[in-house]
């Protein structure tokens, strides 16, 4: 067990990602077309409607809601990142960023027919985001939490000396994950389960908050990267950035040894979690 109780997603950790941003832009996932699709039906179509972006990122999850000819505010709170979204969707008159935290953010009440955060939301006060977001949000409006839990394959070598080691850099600083069931065997009702919507979100539950006909989908896919890529990709994570100069450099050569040694590419098995809920 580590000496500490650090797990590197605790809120402090969520400024990061201003430090890495064309290299999350390049490496970071994309999320499912069937995703959006099911937002889109959940909302009855986002044409001309009005929507936040909570953490935005380098616009990861915005495209697909701009080409739809949807009006999105994102609140973005690293200066590096909104810069690079201004950027990005200068062609777009419909897109807009606010250089803020969700919480302090000032955005005018009952305005907004989708509020909306993809791997983002737990970086948020859940106690402070999820009543915002009501009173922001128009009667019938929606609230769309989405991410990604990126699994490493476990049935050959690469991960067996992957695991030796972060079990000798990553979790001799880190406290271990004690899920009781691995995140690649959960069924649909164990992401329902209040605590790994915790995990997820930082929250147990939409229907606290006033939010009703909750449903909840779950999107396969596979994706895999090369050595580099993939260290890259793990760079994009805080709870990699947020260890000790040593850990992460240790880490980092081994696991990109390691990817070569055993076929030069890194498979994850991503499983995306779409949790939405809607003001009555």
């Amino acid at each position: 067990m580590a000496d500490n109780e650090k797990t590197g997603w605790e809120r402090e950790y969520r400024t990061h990602f201003d430090e890495n941003v064309v290299n999350y832009d390049k490496v970071r996932w994309e999320y499912p077309n069937e995703l959006y699709a099911d937002i889109f039906e959940y909302a009855e179509g986002v044409k001309d409607k009005k929507a936040i972006e909570i953490g935005a990122g380098t616009g990861k999850a915005t495209t697909p809601f701009l080409e739809a000819d949807c009006d999105v505010t994102a609140v973005e709170m690293s200066a590096n990142m909104a810069a690079f979204l201004i950027e990005k969707y200068t062609s777009y008159a419909t897109f807009r960023v606010i250089v803020d935290t969700f919480e302090n953010v000032s955005l005018e009440e009952s305005s907004y027919d989708i509020i909306y955060a993809a791997s983002a939301f737990h970086w948020v006060d859940a106690q402070i985001g999820c009543p915002k977001s009501y009173r922001l949000l128009k009667n019938g409006g929606v609230f769309a939490l989405f991410r990604n839990n990126a699994v490493t394959a476990n049935d050959d070598k690469l991960y067996e000396v992957s695991q030796a080691l972060y079990d000798k850099h990553y979790y001799s600083y880190y406290k271990r994950d004690n899920r009781s069931i691995p995140i690649a065997k959960m069924t649909y009702d164990d992401f329902l389960n209040p605590m790994e919507l915790h995990r997820g979100f930082r929250l147990e539950g939409l229907e606290q908050f006033g939010f009703r006909d909750i449903t909840m989908k779950l999107y396969d896919a596979t994706i895999s990267y090369s050595a580099d890529d993939y260290v890259s990709l793990l760079d994009t994570y805080s709870d990699h950035k947020a260890l000790p100069e040593e850990n992460r450099a240790a880490l980092y050569s081994g696991i990109r040894n390691a990817i070569l040694n055993h076929g030069g590419q890194q498979k994850l098995n991503c499983i995306y979690q779409l949790y939405m809920g809607r003001k009555p």
